[in-house]
């Protein structure tokens, strides 16, 4: 978005005129959403995988990767309908978040290194 006011005045007119919105703006708040569904169905069949062919372990990283992944996708969702919403008010503030990304990249982190931590402990490993 641009740093212009919502309405301006053109050199020797007395009226303002609106901004206008390109709709480029909307198209890269779509393909952003996309892109983070597209994370989500990786993440969700990495998730899937462990589940069908992992032992315990595998099945409580399976269940902590969902998570992550529906947190992700909830995340995906609210923050494409704020940006839209604020797009059609033509809002010149800024839209990005700092907040989200990074408790999502944290909850993550967590759920790699408990599937690691499980793993290399033995915690319900097939130990005979």
């Amino acid at each position: 978005m641009s740093t212009q006011p919502l309405l301006q005045t053109a050199p020797g007119k007395r009226i303002a005129l609106p901004t206008r919105v390109e709709p480029k703006v909307f198209f890269a708040n779509e393909r952003t959403f996309l892109s983070w569904l597209n994370f989500t169905v990786i993440l969700g069949g990495l998730a899937i995988g462990l589940l069908n062919f992992g032992d315990l372990v595998g099945r409580i990283s399976a269940a902590l990767f969902t998570a992550v992944a529906v947190g992700a996708m909830i995340y995906a969702l609210f923050t494409f309908h704020w940006r839209a919403k604020s797009i059609r008010q033509r809002g010149q503030g800024s839209f990005d978040d700092r907040f989200g990304p990074t408790v999502l990249t944290i909850a993550l982190f967590a759920a790699i290194v408990v599937n690691f931590g499980l793993r290399f402990s033995g915690v319900g490993g097939d130990h005979k």
